[in-house]
């Protein structure tokens, strides 16, 4: 979180993942600096990191930065890039328990902090465990050189979508002679493809808006900071660094594409593409998040899809049917685990870990196969420059040993619930809809919005579920009329329906059990789903 000063204010930029930390962050500036209203916040862009810590309303009182009243009121601004709130809310709805599962793999959350355990994530220490927040933008910046004078200070934006998130942007102080790159830039190589699962996000943009960013205010600029790590101090240092990470970037893209096209597959170039001295020999660019092998398969994914061209490949057989013919052929679950303590007392970790993955797919209860799998993860963690990597082999070992850890930390958060629109809400029940139970339902109901003035039809036929904007509801539909909010708190769980219909807030033409027949083929979410077993 950064503060800028103004004439008797001050802007707050990315208020931390959460309501806790962004408090304590904004009590040291305040103890040290004295008290100033909050004239602003800036969003950079749409990841929780950079907004979660933003709302004081609500959780007992603990303080974040501004209230709701504060920006209803106008005494706040809210600045965040074109199509924030779309790309802020929507990350958790399609994918969001597989990401958050996954991520607690990535941060090392189960891990003891210390030498054996966790010791960072590679881009700052782990994320917080408290509680998000988000207060919507009430200015969007739309495009490069939109300029905004707030409580005195100059601030000139740069639009950045499709770089390190969907919606970013970088903006220059002019008054000050500063710049900031959002996490555009980073003293690490980032992620073209986060290991949590994400969008494969565009190189070959990332560096091309860095490139733009140097022409823009290169030869003004006296410090260059960031979202995260520390400043660059002075135009000459300050340009270079901007350089190099341009320059990451652009050389991971190109090179992936020139193997790429001479026919080899993405772990083929992420075992064969080396990265210049000059970029190897910098702190700020070496692979402590993000990873010069992950990334290369990011860019292959992006332009070439899963499938690497060769046939044998095309219908493979899914993990657990290929591990039991692995096994087979290498003579049985005894010799199999022998082949890999052989790799192992041979430090071939890799082909140990790849080996004892057939074994524990087969037979996810062989002990001497778990208790050595969790060794050679552990080697692999040991051994790794990366912090994510790290993090991620000894997940896997600590799993192994322990048990599954489920998803110790979650984005999910009332504010952000609240975020959704309506669209986002109904496309996050179509996705748990178990389609087989649903062949022959058809269900239609018709959703009247009385405060936006939109009538939504949702339509459930052939295991799929369906939605439409209408002018009028669907003739023989069940029809809810209500306002949005109480609609995002009947979908999203936060209210039940009989409660809504008791007070009023809600009322129904047809039968109401139709809720609860499209409610019955929802499918559970696993957030304990099995990764380094079957």
């Amino acid at each position: 979180m950064s503060v800028i000063e103004g004439d008797s204010g001050v802007v707050v930029v990315d208020p931390l993942v959460s309501k806790e930390t962004a408090a304590a962050a904004f009590a040291l500036y305040t103890e040290h600096r004295g008290v100033r209203p909050v004239v602003a916040v800036i969003y950079s862009h749409s990841h929780i990191d950079h907004f979660g810590g933003v709302n004081i309303d609500h959780f007992g009182g603990v303080k974040g930065v501004v209230s709701e009243d504060d920006v209803r009121s106008g005494r706040t601004q809210i600045i965040a890039p074109d199509g924030f709130m779309e790309h802020a809310a929507s990350e958790n709805v399609f994918a969001g328990t597989a990401m958050a599962r996954r991520a607690g793999y990535m941060y090392g959350a189960a891990l003891e902090k210390g030498p054996a355990g966790q010791v960072g994530t590679g881009l700052g220490q782990t994320v917080s465990t408290g509680e998000a927040t988000l207060i919507p933008p009430t200015v969007h910046v739309t495009e490069t050189g939109q300029t905004l004078t707030v409580d005195g200070v100059r601030i000139v934006f740069q639009v950045t979508p499709g770089t390190e998130a969907p919606a970013e942007m970088n903006f220059y102080l002019p008054d000050h002679r500063a710049l900031c790159t959002a996490e555009n830039t980073s003293h690490t190589l980032h992620n073209v493809l986060t290991i949590r699962g994400a969008q494969v996000r565009d190189a070959r943009a990332w560096a091309d808006y860095l490139t733009q960013t140097i022409s823009l205010w290169g030869d003004e600029l006296d410090v260059v900071f960031a979202s995260h790590h520390w400043p660059t101090w002075g135009r000459a240092q300050g340009v270079e660094f901007l350089g190099l990470q341009r320059d990451l970037y652009s050389y991971l893209h190109d090179q992936t594409l020139r193997l790429l096209n001479q026919g080899y597959v993405g772990p083929e170039i992420a075992e064969m593409l080396r990265m210049p001295p000059a970029l190897e020999a910098v702190w700020s660019t070496r692979g402590y998040y993000g990873s010069v092998s992950h990334n290369v398969k990011a860019v292959y994914q992006r332009y070439m899809g899963w499938y690497d061209g060769n046939p044998a490949h095309l219908w493979a057989h899914p993990p657990v049917a290929a591990a039991q013919r692995y096994i087979t052929a290498m003579g049985g679950v005894d010799a199999a685990v022998g082949i890999a303590r052989q790799a192992f007392d041979e430090g071939d970790y890799r082909w140990a870990v790849e080996v004892l993955n057939h074994v524990l797919f087969a037979d996810e209860d062989h002990i001497p196969a778990r208790a050595l799998q969790a060794d050679a993860l552990e080697q692999l963690g040991f051994g790794a420059e990366n912090g994510t990597w790290r993090n991620a082999f000894l997940s896997g070992a600590h799993e192994l040993r322990h048990g599954r850890f489920g998803t110790p930390t979650t984005a999910a958060a009332p504010d952000i619930m609240a975020a959704l629109t309506v669209e986002q809400v109904f496309a996050g029940i179509g996705v748990r809809i178990d389609g087989p139970r649903a062949w022959d339902e058809h269900i239609v109901l018709s959703w009247v919005l009385t405060d936006e003035e939109r009538t939504h039809v949702l339509e459930v036929r052939n295991g799929a579920l369906n939605q439409r904007v209408a002018d009028a509801p669907a003739p023989g539909s069940t029809t809810f009329t209500l306002t949005r909010p109480v609609l995002i708190s009947l979908l999203t769980g936060a209210r039940e329906l009989p409660a809504a219909l008791a007070e009023g807030s809600v009322s129904v033409d047809g039968d109401p059990a139709d809720l609860g027949r499209l409610v019955d083929l929802l499918a559970p979410v696993d957030p304990d789903f099995a990764i380094v077993t079957a």
